[in-house]
């Protein structure tokens, strides 16, 4: 089994004065966010939602078009929020309990990818490891770690760390974070964290092998194909058929 050269030291999270640091801008989002959402509690479909979600997290009961929605009127007048003072919003909806506040947070991200800078990459970390779970590990993955780590190659060195992290959720993202790229995937990284995390038993990172490798088929069928069948006897099943989903494999 290849072993991990690098490790990314866990530790705490960063910027533990964060409070100290809250932007005014944050505070006025946060506000506009609160009272918005709150008028629009359903207490009946926040049961379900929280049930899908293995009753991890309180809901609010609103559904993404609506948040987004509320969301885009509430903030649509505020100036644009640079990095600092996302990190302060991010940080001040990782602080309620219901679930909607985290996306609002991701969504603002999501669309800011492209001005976030390399050092952003340690609020990413500890969003991702607070209150982790899959709906907030993919998106700040796929979208805003991918961006960040695509316009700085040199940043593919925090990957190399979160491949081999102990916390689940690091390693998912690691390997998820080139999912957008394309034809700009390094095919040599996703291979090789495929190979560093193919012996794993944990649901999430099975599944995970199994979407990357999914999406980069799309624009290397062969390439995949030979990985999958060089790597059969250690994936997981479930890796090997979310991979294999659109190839020509038996």
């Amino acid at each position: 089994m290849i072993s991990c050269e690098i490790c990314y030291e866990n530790r705490p999270p960063p910027a533990s004065d964060w409070l100290a640091a809250m932007t005014e801008l944050a505070h006025t989002m946060e506000e506009a966010i609160v009272a918005a959402f709150e008028s629009h509690r359903d207490p009946s479909r926040a049961e379900g939602m929280s049930a899908y979600m293995k009753n991890r997290f309180p809901f609010l009961g609103i559904n993404s078009p609506m948040r987004r929605q509320l969301a885009q009127t509430v903030l649509s007048g505020l100036p644009r929020p640079d990095h600092r003072d996302l990190a302060a919003f991010a940080r001040l909806c990782w602080e309620r309990p219901e679930r909607e506040y985290q996306y609002a947070a991701i969504d603002q991200l999501r669309k800011a990818t492209k001005r976030l800078p390399v050092s952003f990459l340690e609020e990413l970390r500890w969003m991702i490891v607070t209150k982790p779970w899959w709906d907030s590990c993919d998106p700040l993955s796929g979208t805003v770690v991918g961006g960040i780590v695509r316009r700085f190659p040199e940043s593919a060195s925090v990957m190399e760390g979160w491949i081999c992290d102990p916390i689940l959720w690091l390693r998912r993202a690691a390997l998820l974070h080139q999912l957008k790229w394309k034809e700009s995937c390094d095919q040599d990284r996703l291979f090789r964290f495929c190979v560093l995390t193919m012996e794993e038993k944990d649901f999430f990172i099975r599944k995970a092998i199994g979407w990357a490798l999914r999406q980069h088929a799309r624009v290397a069928p062969d390439d995949v194909t030979h990985f999958l069948m060089e790597h059969r006897p250690r994936l997981s099943g479930l890796s090997f058929r979310e991979a294999a989903k659109h190839l020509d494999l038996r």
